[in-house]
């Protein structure tokens, strides 16, 4: 299955999806989908411009797992008042940066980001 199937039916299953982006750790989208019921409050070029932003944070939050020897980084969420992020390591050198409306279903989008990891991780 190839990212953008993937990344397709991450958004569009897990109920509130509004964008997804597979990107590169420096910020640049590998692939991204949008959900097939568009908002007007999302577009998906916004998290592509945002995405080297979410690269930086992943690495001040990868130094400071370093420093408390917390292990490896796995997943992080942030919650802003027009929708929700939900950041997901794939490997050293990609992440998965999946939008929600703010009455989204983060539960079931942070499974499936979950149960497609090793597809995502095999297509690289």
């Amino acid at each position: 299955m190839s990212f953008d199937a993937i990344l397709q039916r991450i958004v569009d299953e897990c109920g509130g999806g509004l964008g997804v982006a597979l990107m590169g750790s420096d910020g640049i989208p590998i692939a991204q989908a949008i959900a097939s019921r568009r908002s007007q409050v999302f577009d998906v070029d916004d998290m592509a411009a945002a995405g080297v932003e979410f690269g930086r944070i992943l690495d001040e939050i990868r130094k400071v797992a370093d420093a408390l020897d917390g292990g490896v980084l796995g997943e992080v969420v942030v919650t802003l008042a027009r929708f929700t992020v939900v950041l997901r390591v794939i490997d050293a050198d990609s992440f998965v940066a999946l939008a929600l409306a703010p009455d989204g279903n983060l539960g079931r989008a942070r499974y499936l980001v979950r149960r497609h990891l090793l597809a995502l991780r095999e297509e690289m």
